[in-house]
């Protein structure tokens, strides 16, 4: 089975495609990879013996192959991007792929972006994407499915967009968007018989290493402010969030005093106007949502308002915006701006911020680590790291959960495979089944 790997990133969709092909017995070779980023590239390299081609505008031949894997950029699509997509020269990035099968026709492909893909503009997007691949003769369907029905501990909604050539793909994995949160998760972790699925389920618990490097701790500094808010109780931090825009169950930069410490008064004054300030009588704006001192002092008015204002301005917790005043919000200012609850699956990595999500363990109050983001993504332990803490972290965020690449895959092709694999495999996959 001849395959092409494009938009490779580190090859999360390359070990899916092998490990389904080593489970049905059938013999598979990557003819092409194509991957633009260099630190992409050199992990692809230290984990497959070759080096991914570069831009694939650059790429003028492709050798003869059967299948297409490709995850191309989702940065157009996506909930954390702009959402430009087709208008976002990334986003045509899908006329490449298009270009790709429409000159050589293989058997079959599998796409995979993010769930924002299925939305954007309305959903005119994926069905403009949908009808084109249809145009070129495959029959497509596609499935939204959260990495945590699938044995990895991570809330990571993902479309997969399948198609076979003059076929229709029949599947018995149906979309699935699991729990929605991480409580959501644990409720039904509790209540098994209403969350069926043939694949183990995990926590974050599961994929922790029990005792690494010293240099995954938070400082003594933060370590000792969030001791502080939680009673010396560390484990009161499990899933806990540091984020100076919203409250629930979160901690601000106010009340650690990272950038100053604030009196009683001057955390209630922020406190306060983090709960008021986006209500519908304010206006019709969201987070950025600034509020005129009058409007301040509907909801908050002691007697030294002006001090209580003054001293959070000049320790850079609140900002003037010519009378009008708004937090000053940001979750980089922390070390850690999630921390895990161990007995329950992570919020979805992404590539900005893998590196600040935090977990208690063993007495440590630490950052995850890099092997540990591999782990949530379902990548084998024997999967070699680059060895820059800053791009593994970066890579893992931007790759794929191996396992649900594998689950659709072997759907795919046990369901299919009349059409997918060559006669002398069908035979002996018949024979084995």
């Amino acid at each position: 089975m001849r395959f092409v790997d494009l938009f490779a990133g580190i090859g999360g969709i390359r070990l899916g495609f092998e490990q389904t092909m080593q489970e049905l017995g059938i013999p598979c070779h990557c003819v092409l990879s194509s991957e633009i980023d260099k630190f992409a590239q050199e992990t692809y390299a230290l984990n497959f013996g070759e080096t991914p081609q570069g831009d694939i505008y650059g790429i003028q031949q492709f050798p003869e192959f059967d299948f297409l894997l490709a995850g191309f950029p989702c940065q157009p699509f996506s909930y954390a991007g702009k959402q430009q997509g087709f208008g976002d020269t990334r986003g045509t990035l899908f006329f490449e792929i298009e270009r790709i099968l429409r000159e050589h026709r293989p058997k079959g492909f599998l796409l995979e972006n993010v769930r924002g893909l299925t939305t954007h503009d309305k959903g005119r997007t994926f069905k403009t994407i949908l009808q084109h691949l249809e145009a070129l003769g495959y029959g497509v369907e596609y499935l939204l499915l959260n990495g945590s029905s699938f044995g990895i501990p991570q809330n990571r909604v993902r479309v997969y967009i399948v198609g076979i050539y003059q076929d229709t793909p029949r599947l018995a994995i149906q979309s699935d968007l699991g729990a929605a949160d991480s409580h959501k998760f644990k409720d039904k972790l509790t209540q098994s018989s209403l969350f069926e699925t043939s694949y183990p389920l995990r926590v974050v618990r599961d994929i922790l290493e029990p005792s690494p490097a010293s240099k995954y701790d938070c400082s003594v500094d933060f370590t000792q402010r969030l001791l502080r808010m939680v009673d010396g109780k560390a484990e009161n931090l499990h899933g806990i969030r540091m984020i100076d825009h919203r409250n629930g169950n979160s901690i601000h930069s106010w009340e650690l005093g990272i950038k100053g410490e604030c009196t009683e008064d001057e955390i209630a004054f922020m406190n306060a106007l983090i709960a008021n300030r986006r209500k519908k009588h304010f206006g019709a704006e969201q987070d950025g949502k600034k509020l005129t001192l009058e409007q301040i002092k509907t909801f908050f008015n002691p007697p030294d308002l002006d001090n209580i204002m003054r001293g959070l301005l000049n320790k850079g917790y609140l900002k003037d915006h010519g009378g009008k005043f708004n937090p000053v919000a940001g979750n980089m200012s922390f070390e850690v701006f999630k921390f895990l609850d161990p007995d329950s699956i992570s919020i979805t990595l992404v590539s900005s911020d893998a590196h600040k999500l935090g977990v208690v363990h063993n007495g440590h109050i630490r950052r995850i680590t890099p092997r540990e983001c591999a782990r949530l993504q379902g990548f084998p332990d024997s999967f070699l790291l680059h060895p820059q803490d800053t791009n593994a972290y970066r890579q893992f965020g931007n790759s794929v959960s191996v396992p649900v690449i594998k689950a659709v895959l072997l759907d795919l092709f046990r369901g299919n495979s009349q059409v997918l694999l060559p006669i002398s495999t069908k035979t002996s996959l018949s024979q084995a089944a």
